[in-house]
């Protein structure tokens, strides 16, 4: 029953107590009292008295109703309800002091999902991967870079048992579960190689902190293979130079052996020499020293510097040199000198792997740019080598290499060279047929991405 039907119903039952009380005091007073007037009287008073307890019943219990229904709407989270502020005293009151709540409550909320939103926007900002577990063991929070690193996707809340089984981050968390702080320890997740940290969360819980090794770890294999192919490089050389420097101490040398081992050791140095300056060249070009000066240049008198140093050198190996430039592809918008460096290390190192056949310097239109390269009828390289010949010191036939005197940075300075500029590199080859290397190089005004 309603609180407005049970006032109603209460004033009524109160009208009827009094009447009938009043009939009782009466009957005794005087027992000529007519009981039928006296019950009529009465049904009137108690009718009238129901119907004015309805209508004065109203205005109390209205305000009631809306405290009760405003207060059941912010409970279930609806804060922008509020209640009126027409009733007077207590009850106008309780309505002011329910208003109150309901603004403070809502101020709260919103300070707390603005907190909300601040922490999610700085958990997902940074490089290192984040995950909250709670005293029952579920990840309630994890950032996307830890779901990267770990290859989680389910939502959370998820039990930290799909976390990898790695053992030095199952140890990392059960330390910090139990209230202790774990230090940094790596554990490898897959092919990643991870630091991991542990801390405990005040009443229960921990937090993981992990940091991407893999790119150190990475740096560190390439330049320990760095250290060792340069050494393994100029081990070779200098090998040759100390012996003949040792047999050319000999007096009773005969001058036409002295002659040739001074012509050997001078080879070497000249081979130590380009491989230095390769590696100087490199240096810059890796730490900004050097930048592209671009403008149009053309193909053709380029490809013909080139060629003409090595006529002699192919005309000894019966190789012919050529050149073919595409219709749409006679100027390019390159570093004139870059360029030539690029042609004329595709060029000798093409020369020095054909035997017979050509070796041709070409440009092509493609896209927004042009394709500058050299193809060969040479030996070719195989599919196991191409994606790997742009490294520096690779070599697909690192014996035939030293002997033809490449020094194995020719193809990783065309590489920066034509990346210096926003273009890309490109080889294809077939063993025994013959390999295309070339660079593009974009349009002026065209942007890569």
């Amino acid at each position: 029953m309603t609180l407005h039907r049970r006032i109603a119903a209460n004033t009524t039952l109160v009208v009827a107590v009094v009447v009938i009380c009043a009939f009782t005091v009466l009957s005794l007073r005087n027992p000529t009292v007519p009981v039928g007037e006296f019950v009529l009287a009465a049904v009137l008073c108690i009718v009238v008295s129901a119907v004015a307890g309805a209508l004065l019943a109203r205005p109390v219990t209205r305000p009631i109703e809306e405290l009760r229904d405003a207060a059941r709407a912010i409970a279930t989270g609806n804060l922008t309800r509020r209640p009126s502020l027409l009733a007077a005293g207590e009850v106008g009151d309780l309505a002011d002091a329910l208003r109150r709540l309901a603004e403070q409550s809502e101020l709260q909320t919103e300070a707390l999902r603005a907190e909300e939103v601040l922490l999610v926007a700085l958990t997902e900002s940074l490089n290192e991967g984040v995950i909250a577990v709670n005293a029952r063991q579920q990840v309630v929070r994890i950032n996307d870079t830890a779901r990267q690193l770990l290859r989680l996707k389910d939502a959370v809340p998820f039990s930290s048992d799909y976390l990898p089984r790695d053992r030095t981050l199952r140890e990392a968390l059960e330390t910090a579960l139990e209230g202790d702080s774990a230090e940094p320890s790596e554990a490898r997740v897959d092919d990643e190689y991870l630091s991991v940290t542990a801390r405990p969360l005040a009443g229960g819980g921990a937090v993981l902190a992990l940091y991407n090794l893999t790119p150190f770890r990475k740096l560190e294999a390439v330049r320990r293979d760095f250290v060792a192919n340069v050494s393994h490089e100029l081990r070779t050389p200098l090998t040759v130079i100390s012996g003949f420097v040792e047999t050319l101490t000999d007096p009773d040398l005969p001058a036409d052996l002295r002659a040739q081992f001074l012509g050997m050791a001078s080879v070497s140095v000249q081979r130590m020499q380009r491989i230095v300056d390769d590696l100087l060249d490199l240096s810059r070009i890796e730490s900004g020293g050097w930048l592209p000066n671009p403008h149009v240049i053309d193909v053709q008198s380029i490809a013909i510097e080139v060629i003409l140093p090595l006529q002699e050198v192919a005309v000894a190996k019966h190789v012919l040199l050529e050149i073919e430039i595409g219709a749409n592809a006679t100027d390019a918008y390159v570093d004139a000198t870059a360029v030539r460096q690029i042609l004329i290390n595709l060029t000798e190192n093409a020369l020095r792997h054909t035997t017979s056949g050509s070796v041709q310097i070409f440009s092509e239109q493609e896209e927004d740019g042009v394709w500058i390269g050299v193809r060969d009828t040479g030996s070719g390289i195989g599919a196991e080598h191409l994606s790997r010949i742009f490294e520096r010191f690779y070599r697909a036939d690192p014996s035939r290499s030293r002997e033809a005197g490449g020094t194995g940075l020719g193809l990783s300075i065309v590489k920066h060279l034509t990346e210096a500029h926003g273009g890309r590199v490109r080889a294809e080859s077939v063993s025994n047929s013959g390999t295309t290397i070339a660079a593009w190089f974009p349009n002026a005004g065209h942007t890569t991405n």
